[in-house]
């Protein structure tokens, strides 16, 4: 636990990365604890995650060669006495002899991180040690990939949520259309890039794809048109009505006297440069619209 304590105090003397790619109030992404990975991009925040979780919450990143992690290690003297019960100068020259011995080899050290937003990811770093030395081109057990790379910027990737827009917007009426479409000042294409500096980086791009339309009752009640494109289609006047839905019965029979329609904007979601031959599921996020439906009156007049 000594030498864990030590390995926190190096890394918190290191440059913050910028973004962590977790939200409050989510339920997913990654809070990146004593890791070099940096994440950016236009995904981090300002919109929804979809709950994706990287599948090992802690892992092994490559470090400071021999001779800079040796530095390291004696610029924290002072803190390595705080920290040491029983500290004498004969223990730390032991403990220093490690990183000593690995001087004018060729390698490097790596040392652990973990994924905070996971409720087991202390638990699993503590359980990995505090330094290990891997010689170059190799990878150590429970090293990070470039495939969990790749989970991570997937993870900290979120989406706009989708802005509704309708017409008519206050109330339609038995057999009117409906028509449905997406406020057009958003984004269709978000990404994240996860990077640990001078070893190998990876980007996620979701891109806003379609719609896809729950009417808020049963087929017999709406007629549903899903011919959207990507953000729908904003009433026009003569436009054939191919995105929305026509309500085929009232609403006031329904809970609250309306029905509750349901538009999720679909987001596909590729790997750039396809550095890891695998097929993620779109981002899915929906927003939901009360719409009460009413009765279209006629007037007959005697003659």
């Amino acid at each position: 636990m000594i030498m864990k304590a030590v390995l926190a105090g190096v890394l918190a003397l290191a440059p913050v990365p910028p973004g962590e790619g977790f939200q409050e109030g989510r339920t997913a992404g990654v809070r990146l604890q004593n890791s070099q990975i940096v994440i950016t991009g236009t995904g981090l925040g300002g919109g929804r995650g979809d709950g994706y979780r990287i599948k090992r919450p802690c892992w092994y990143e490559p470090g400071k060669d021999a001779a800079g992690m040796l530095r390291t290690q004696e610029d924290l003297r002072a803190w390595w006495f705080r920290l040491t019960p029983g500290a004498t100068e004969e223990k730390f020259q032991e403990f220093l002899k490690q990183f000593k011995d690995k001087v004018g080899e060729d390698g490097r050290w790596w040392t652990p991180a973990y994924n905070a937003a996971d409720p087991g990811g202390n638990a699993c770093w503590n359980g990995l040690e505090p330094f290990v030395w891997v010689p170059p081109g190799t990878t150590p057990p429970a090293g990070i990939t470039i495939a969990e790379l790749v989970e991570i910027a997937r993870a900290a990737l979120t989406v706009p949520e989708p802005q509704v827009e309708l017409n008519p917007d206050a109330k339609s009426y038995v057999n009117l259309p409906t028509w449905v479409w997406l406020d057009g000042a958003g984004q269709t294409t978000r990404s994240v890039t996860a990077t640990i500096p001078g070893f190998m980086s990876a980007t996620v791009t979701a891109t806003l794809d379609g719609l896809r339309i729950d009417p808020g009752t049963t087929a017999d009640r709406a007629e549903v048109k899903e011919d959207c494109g990507p953000r729908g289609r904003p009433y026009a006047k003569g436009a054939e009505f191919t995105c929305g839905v026509r309500y085929l019965r009232a609403s006031a029979d329904q809970p609250r006297k309306v029905y509750e329609l349901t538009v999720t904007s679909v987001w596909e979601v590729e790997v750039e440069d396809d550095v890891v031959p695998f097929a993620y599921d779109p981002v899915e996020v929906g927003a939901t619209r009360d719409v009460p439906v009413g009765e279209v009156q006629s007037v007959v007049r005697g003659g």
